[in-house]
Protein backbone atom coordinates (compact mmCIF):
# COMPACT_ATOMS: atom_id res chain seq x y z
CA UNK A 1 0.00 0.00 0.00
CA UNK A 2 1.25 3.43 -0.85
CA UNK A 3 1.37 6.09 1.84
CA UNK A 4 -1.62 8.44 1.95
CA UNK A 5 -0.46 12.00 2.53
CA UNK A 6 -2.53 15.02 3.47
CA UNK A 7 -1.72 18.58 4.47
CA UNK A 8 -0.83 17.81 8.11
CA UNK A 9 -0.65 14.03 8.35
CA UNK A 10 0.29 10.76 6.69
CA UNK A 11 -1.47 7.41 6.86
CA UNK A 12 0.81 4.44 6.48
CA UNK A 13 0.81 0.70 6.91
CA UNK A 14 1.86 -0.85 10.19
CA UNK A 15 5.54 -1.76 10.49
CA UNK A 16 7.26 -4.19 12.86
CA UNK A 17 8.85 -1.15 14.53
CA UNK A 18 5.35 0.03 15.59
CA UNK A 19 5.17 -2.64 18.30
CA UNK A 20 5.68 -0.28 21.26
CA UNK A 21 3.19 2.27 19.93
CA UNK A 22 0.59 -0.45 19.27
CA UNK A 23 1.25 -1.94 22.73
CA UNK A 24 0.58 1.44 24.39
CA UNK A 25 -2.69 2.00 22.54
CA UNK A 26 -4.08 -1.54 22.82
CA UNK A 27 -3.31 -1.71 26.53
CA UNK A 28 -4.64 1.74 27.43
CA UNK A 29 -7.82 0.98 29.38
CA UNK A 30 -9.24 4.42 28.50
CA UNK A 31 -9.76 3.11 24.95
CA UNK A 32 -11.31 -0.26 25.82
CA UNK A 33 -14.81 1.16 26.06
CA UNK A 34 -14.70 1.99 22.34
CA UNK A 35 -13.50 -1.37 21.04
CA UNK A 36 -14.12 -5.05 21.51
CA UNK A 37 -11.22 -5.73 23.87
CA UNK A 38 -11.33 -5.72 27.63
CA UNK A 39 -8.09 -7.51 28.32
CA UNK A 40 -4.48 -6.52 27.78
CA UNK A 41 -2.46 -7.75 24.82
CA UNK A 42 1.01 -9.20 25.24
CA UNK A 43 3.90 -8.08 23.05
CA UNK A 44 4.01 -11.63 21.69
CA UNK A 45 0.38 -11.46 20.49
CA UNK A 46 0.91 -8.00 19.00
CA UNK A 47 4.06 -9.18 17.17
CA UNK A 48 1.98 -11.92 15.55
CA UNK A 49 -0.70 -9.36 14.67
CA UNK A 50 1.91 -7.08 13.08
CA UNK A 51 3.27 -10.02 11.09
CA UNK A 52 -0.20 -10.64 9.63
CA UNK A 53 -1.19 -6.99 9.23
CA UNK A 54 -0.10 -6.94 5.60
CA UNK A 55 -2.86 -9.38 4.63
CA UNK A 56 -5.40 -8.13 2.12
CA UNK A 57 -8.55 -6.36 3.35
CA UNK A 58 -10.62 -8.76 1.21
CA UNK A 59 -9.23 -11.65 3.27
CA UNK A 60 -9.22 -10.23 6.81
CA UNK A 61 -11.99 -7.59 6.38
CA UNK A 62 -9.83 -4.98 8.15
CA UNK A 63 -7.18 -2.40 7.32
CA UNK A 64 -5.32 -0.66 10.15
CA UNK A 65 -3.13 2.35 9.42
CA UNK A 66 -0.84 4.49 11.55
CA UNK A 67 -1.53 8.22 11.63
CA UNK A 68 1.66 10.30 11.77
CA UNK A 69 2.60 13.91 11.37
CA UNK A 70 4.42 14.80 8.16
CA UNK A 71 7.70 14.43 10.07
CA UNK A 72 6.70 10.90 11.20
CA UNK A 73 5.66 11.55 14.82
CA UNK A 74 3.04 9.01 15.94
CA UNK A 75 -0.46 10.39 16.46
CA UNK A 76 -2.79 7.40 16.46
CA UNK A 77 -4.44 4.63 14.51
CA UNK A 78 -7.29 4.54 12.03
CA UNK A 79 -9.07 1.36 10.98
CA UNK A 80 -11.39 0.16 8.32
CA UNK A 81 -13.25 -2.86 9.74
CA UNK A 82 -16.17 -5.16 8.93
CA UNK A 83 -15.42 -4.68 5.23
CA UNK A 84 -18.40 -5.97 3.27
CA UNK A 85 -17.64 -5.88 -0.48
CA UNK A 86 -21.02 -7.44 -1.37
CA UNK A 87 -22.97 -4.62 0.28
CA UNK A 88 -20.22 -2.07 -0.45
CA UNK A 89 -19.72 -0.80 3.10
CA UNK A 90 -17.00 -0.60 5.69
CA UNK A 91 -16.72 0.61 9.29
CA UNK A 92 -14.24 3.24 10.41
CA UNK A 93 -12.64 3.62 13.82
CA UNK A 94 -10.01 6.11 14.93
CA UNK A 95 -7.96 6.90 18.01
CA UNK A 96 -5.59 9.80 18.62
CA UNK A 97 -3.35 8.58 21.42
CA UNK A 98 -2.47 11.75 23.32
CA UNK A 99 -5.11 14.19 24.54
CA UNK A 100 -2.82 17.13 23.69
CA UNK A 101 -2.99 16.14 20.00
CA UNK A 102 -6.80 16.02 19.86
CA UNK A 103 -8.78 18.94 18.48
CA UNK A 104 -5.98 19.98 16.10
CA UNK A 105 -7.56 18.63 12.92
CA UNK A 106 -5.48 15.44 12.68
CA UNK A 107 -8.45 13.06 13.13
CA UNK A 108 -10.63 15.11 10.76
CA UNK A 109 -8.00 14.94 8.03
CA UNK A 110 -7.36 11.23 8.66
CA UNK A 111 -11.07 10.42 8.38
CA UNK A 112 -11.44 12.35 5.14
CA UNK A 113 -8.30 10.83 3.61
CA UNK A 114 -9.33 7.28 4.50
CA UNK A 115 -12.95 7.75 3.37
CA UNK A 116 -11.73 9.03 -0.01
CA UNK A 117 -9.35 6.07 -0.22
CA UNK A 118 -12.11 3.57 0.67
CA UNK A 119 -14.55 5.06 -1.85
CA UNK A 120 -11.97 4.95 -4.66
CA UNK A 121 -9.82 1.91 -3.83
CA UNK A 122 -12.48 -0.48 -2.52
CA UNK A 123 -15.51 0.96 -4.35
CA UNK A 124 -17.60 1.10 -1.19
CA UNK A 125 -20.91 2.94 -1.24
CA UNK A 126 -20.73 3.91 2.41
CA UNK A 127 -18.45 4.24 5.39
CA UNK A 128 -20.02 3.94 8.83
CA UNK A 129 -18.92 4.66 12.38
CA UNK A 130 -20.36 3.65 15.74
CA UNK A 131 -20.12 6.44 18.33
CA UNK A 132 -21.10 6.12 21.98
CA UNK A 133 -23.82 8.42 23.29
CA UNK A 134 -21.53 10.31 25.68
CA UNK A 135 -18.71 10.87 23.19
CA UNK A 136 -19.65 14.41 22.14
CA UNK A 137 -16.22 15.09 20.63
CA UNK A 138 -16.50 12.11 18.26
CA UNK A 139 -20.08 12.94 17.30
CA UNK A 140 -18.99 16.46 16.38
CA UNK A 141 -15.96 15.15 14.48
CA UNK A 142 -17.94 12.70 12.34
CA UNK A 143 -20.65 15.27 11.60
CA UNK A 144 -17.96 17.75 10.52
CA UNK A 145 -16.52 15.04 8.24
CA UNK A 146 -19.88 14.66 6.47
CA UNK A 147 -21.31 11.67 8.35
CA UNK A 148 -25.01 11.64 9.25
CA UNK A 149 -26.37 10.20 12.49
CA UNK A 150 -28.95 7.74 11.14
CA UNK A 151 -29.79 5.41 14.03
CA UNK A 152 -29.59 4.73 17.74
CA UNK A 153 -28.47 1.31 18.89
CA UNK A 154 -30.08 0.99 22.34
CA UNK A 155 -27.92 -0.47 25.14
CA UNK A 156 -25.33 -1.37 22.50
CA UNK A 157 -22.16 -1.29 24.60
CA UNK A 158 -21.73 -2.86 28.02
CA UNK A 159 -18.75 -1.50 29.91
CA UNK A 160 -17.99 -1.21 33.62
CA UNK A 161 -21.38 -2.44 34.80
CA UNK A 162 -23.61 -0.30 32.60
CA UNK A 163 -25.06 -0.17 29.12
CA UNK A 164 -24.68 2.76 26.73
CA UNK A 165 -26.50 3.65 23.57
CA UNK A 166 -24.45 3.99 20.41
CA UNK A 167 -25.15 6.07 17.35
CA UNK A 168 -24.71 4.85 13.81
CA UNK A 169 -23.08 7.51 11.63
CA UNK A 170 -22.98 6.97 7.87
CA UNK A 171 -21.22 8.71 5.03
CA UNK A 172 -22.72 7.76 1.68
CA UNK A 173 -20.62 8.11 -1.46
CA UNK A 174 -21.86 11.05 -3.51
Amino acid sequence: MEMITGEKIKLRALEPTDLDFLYQIENNTDFWEYGDSQTPFSRFVLKKYLKNSSKDIYEVKQLRLVITTLDDAFLGLIDLYDFDPKNKRVGLGIVIKDKEQRGKGFAFEAINLLCDYAFKQFDVHQVFAIVLEDNAQSKKLFEKAGFINTAVKKDWVYFRDSFKDAFLFQKIKS
